[in-house]
């Protein structure tokens, strides 16, 4: 990799850092997830397999957050008639992350399809303003890279491709995006420019993904290319739940219910799926909040 720009700054263990190819209209971005990984694997006893699939999921929604250019989240969703019935990974535009594998206590397989099987893949963009995007394909191949490869491929999208990787301890990836055009000069050489990147992409091996550093990897894979790095991003595992939003939860639940539960029980306790964080509610906590609720109503 020649002419390389990075930055100074030593990469922290959880980053996501951007790069650009002088000489083409392409961007990547590559992800590495240490403890904000092992803090997820930490709340759930979850089989090897799972775990690592998981980190692939995390290491994905953070690669596509990126690209988005506005406040938000995306939200990746994997529903299967496999081992792991329902797998979902949150990243927001803060590269704050959190994610479940719901169901999965008794999976034993190893692959991809025993685990996901017959699945589907949902990503969700919600945007903090604006209008929530969904698109579900199903999942393809024989990996989540190869359903997202598949996903991008038939959209209308400029190319996108990406790699991933996990094991026990980190996850990593690495993506790849047409630019629109403003380097190349015909079609045909922008063409050339993205199947080479993605060419030497594909040597890339799962322990380069998660061991290398960013400067590291492109060097490897494009040490004859210019290509400019940006400063990382730090990524952190954080759960957006909270008491408050718990407590609005319940509204859903009608006030007979809530009556029964708080005469058998004496109070409700609620857990967080992701972050396992319990809130217990007594009634004169729920009582306060109808008030709270019926005064933001009137005014």
């Amino acid at each position: 990799m020649s002419d390389t720009q990075h930055p100074g700054a030593t990469e922290a263990a959880n980053r996501s850092i951007r790069f650009l190819f002088d000489n083409a209209d392409i961007r990547g971005e590559t992800v590495h997830l240490d403890s904000a990984y092992r803090e997820v694997l930490a709340i759930h006893q979850y089989a090897p397999a799972v775990g690592r699939l998981l980190g692939e999921f995390m290491a994905a929604a953070v690669l596509l957050s990126t690209t988005l250019k506005f406040d938000g989240k995306l939200i990746l969703q994997a529903r299967s008639e496999g081992q792991i019935p329902l797998l979902m990974v949150e990243c927001n535009s803060a590269l704050e992350i959190r994610a479940i594998a719901r169901g999965a206590d008794q999976a034993t397989a190893e692959g991809f399809h025993e685990l996901l099987a017959n699945g589907q893949l949902a990503i969700t963009v919600d945007p903090d303003r604006g209008q929530r995007y969904q698109g579900i394909v199903p999942l393809a191949g024989d990996s989540l890279a190869h359903s997202l490869d598949a996903y991008f491929s038939s959209s209308e999208q400029l190319g996108t491709r990406l790699w991933l990787a996990a094991d026990d301890q980190r996850a990593g990836g690495l993506l790849l995006q047409q630019l629109p055009q403003q380097v190349a000069e015909d079609a045909e050489q922008r063409q050339q420019q993205w199947e080479h990147a993605c060419t030497m992409a594909e040597t890339v091996r799962d322990k380069e993904l998660l061991e290398m550093d960013t400067q590291q990897l492109l060097q490897l894979l494009y040490h004859e290319e210019p290509v400019r790095l940006y400063e990382p991003l730090a990524v952190a595992f954080r759960c957006s739940c909270s008491r408050e939003r718990t407590l609005n939860a319940l509204s859903s639940i009608s006030p007979a219910e809530i009556e029964e539960l708080l005469e058998e029980l004496g109070c409700i306790t609620m857990d967080c799926e992701f972050c396992n964080q319990q809130y217990r509610f007594s009634r004169e906590d729920l009582a306060a909040a109808q008030v709270s609720k019926e005064t933001r109503t009137l005014h």
